[in-house]
């Protein structure tokens, strides 16, 4: 069902000799479970969501295939993978950041179909933040392996930070997708340009904070490994 997807994602991780292998190992890992909860009924409609994790996981890999436009967001992460000087979770932040800030509220609005109710897709999409929920710890255990810092940050409250930061992120994608999804064609191709400007500004802020958080980030870098092929091995877990 998503066999071909996953591996596709895993091809990008394993095939990339630079940071842009994080986010795609990440991505191969919780598409696999994913695929796992649709096997065990967790959805409502499971062929319908693994329609939705298809389509989305095209939109992020079409631009890197050329089969689709590349947005400026994901430009700006493309533009520092080879950065040495960003955090691992710096890379993996600008790769979530484009895809579920920019690329899920239109995925959203394109497998509901023009005329069609979103709240049909609202239970499953909720649904998915449990998933994420459940994988995290897997992940940053692994993370932890390549990025020594990660795992006193987790166990301060830098995961519930996390999984907050990331529902707060999903939800807001739903009501870009609502406000979109309420738009004529016109309306919604302006209203998609101003959505990729301001995803494009978060990135510059994932990248460039301001002092003292640029300060701070220095010193956790020393404790994070340098070679991106170790890293993304580590982030891709069973996968690898």
């Amino acid at each position: 069902m998503l066999e071909p997807t996953i591996e596709r994602l895993r091809s990008a991780a394993r095939d990339a000799e630079d940071a842009s292998g994080y986010f795609a190992a990440m991505y191969a890992r919780v598409t696999d479970r994913v695929q796992n909860a649709i096997t065990d009924g967790r959805f409502g409609d499971g062929e319908r969501m693994a329609r939705f994790a298809r389509t989305f996981a095209d939109w992020y890999l079409g631009p890197r295939h050329g089969s689709r436009p590349t947005p400026v967001c994901w430009e700006a992460a493309g533009d520092v993978v080879d950065d040495r000087k960003l955090l691992i979770v710096q890379h993996l932040l600008l790769g979530i950041n484009a895809h579920v800030n920019h690329d899920l509220p239109q995925v959203v609005v394109e497998l509901a179909g023009v005329g069609e109710s979103l709240d049909e897709l609202r239970p499953d999409f909720d649904a998915i933040n449990d998933i994420l929920a459940e994988t995290q710890p897997a992940i940053l255990r692994d993370l932890g392996r390549v990025s020594g810092w990660t795992q006193l940050a987790a166990a301060r409250g830098g995961r519930r930070l996390f999984s907050f930061s990331l529902d707060r992120a999903r939800a807001q994608a739903w009501h870009a997708a609502e406000r979109l999804h309420r738009l004529d064609d016109a309306s919604r191709a302006r209203d998609v340009l101003e959505l990729d400007r301001l995803v494009s500004v978060l990135s510059y802020l994932i990248t460039r904070p301001s002092a003292p958080i640029s300060w701070l980030l220095a010193i956790p870098r020393w404790l994070e490994d340098d070679d991106p092929r170790r890293v993304t091995s580590q982030l891709l877990g069973h996968l690898a």
